[in-house]
């Protein structure tokens, strides 16, 4: 990928007639307006999101049911061996089930955008080879599905809470920033992964391991509290902790422990850090290896 910089936009001429693109070759243009190209690209983006919406629900049999089928089962396995075989107890006041969903609803999320945007460069390799544009927009506008498929699944979280007869907290406002939080954390390692992805495709086989064994350690089927006081910090560090975490607290009350909170925060941080840096270092090359 040659050092130039994105079409420009057009300008109007005396006559109110718009001019001819001009693309300017210039050394280092590329990288001081990248961020800027962002949101001269941002029709694109919206056209790529929209595009893996539809696809995602066109092809599948069940279409949106996949965002109901899927956390509902997990839940009902979840209550089956953590809350009537191991006995382990739910948040105070709380349903099991309840519980349980308020912790798959954010790992859901961070695992599907984990799973599409780590593969979303390979998946688009034949617009990545004939175009230029902030490779970055492709595996973003790939996580739109995911977001997509939490809303669908919030709407049944909302329905079982009723069936339950459970009110949350006020502090469910505080929601979407913990929303927010959940995409920061899985674009984090995402970015890093389709950049890998690109050159070593073996990294595919990677991502749902590394899904799997997340989902494990990881507190989607148990509270938190269960953990012993002695390993709390060494169990934050494991940045989904305090998604769900802050999910559950948003949902169903209770208490943040802020030392873990806070490291996951840490993190998150520097993981979504790493993956841009990463990402940023290794684009030019994605049409070579694509």
């Amino acid at each position: 990928m040659t050092d130039a910089t994105a079409l420009d936009l057009p300008q109007e001429n005396a006559a109110g007639t718009p001019a001819e693109r001009h693309l300017v070759i210039e050394p280092g243009r590329l990288d001081r307006n990248y961020w800027s190209d962002l949101w001269a690209y941002r029709e694109l983006f919206i056209v790529l999101a929209w595009r893996d919406v539809a696809v995602r629900y066109k092809q599948a049999a069940l279409g949106a049911a996949w965002a109901v089928v899927r956390p509902l089962l997990a839940v009902f396995v979840f209550t089956i061996i953590f809350g009537r075989v191991a006995q382990l107890p739910s948040e105070p006041g709380v349903p099991y089930p309840v519980m349980v969903y308020a912790g798959m609803l954010p790992w859901m999320l961070i695992s599907t955008i984990l799973g599409d945007a780590s593969n979303s460069l390979v998946s688009n390799a034949g617009m990545i080879g004939k175009i230029y544009y902030p490779r970055i927009i492709t595996p973003a506008a790939s996580s739109i599905v995911s977001l997509v498929d939490f809303a669908v699944s919030f709407a049944v979280f909302l329905l079982l809470m009723l069936a339950f007869l459970y009110v949350p907290s006020w502090k469910i406002l505080f929601l979407p920033v913990f929303i927010v939080y959940a995409v920061a954390m899985a674009l984090g390692p995402a970015l890093y992964l389709a950049s890998l992805n690109v050159r070593y495709r073996d990294f595919r086989f990677i991502v749902p391991f590394v899904v799997q064994f997340g989902l494990y350690i990881s507190p989607v089927g148990f509270s938190s509290e269960v953990v012993p006081e002695g390993w709390r910090l060494l169990y934050s560090l494991n940045p989904a902790v305090s998604a769900i975490d802050g999910f559950r607290w948003c949902i169903l009350g209770g208490e943040i422990w802020w030392p873990g909170f806070l490291l996951g925060l840490g993190v998150t941080g520097l993981m979504l850090w790493a993956g841009i840096r990463t990402f940023r270092r290794t684009e030019r090359q994605f049409a070579d290896y694509i």
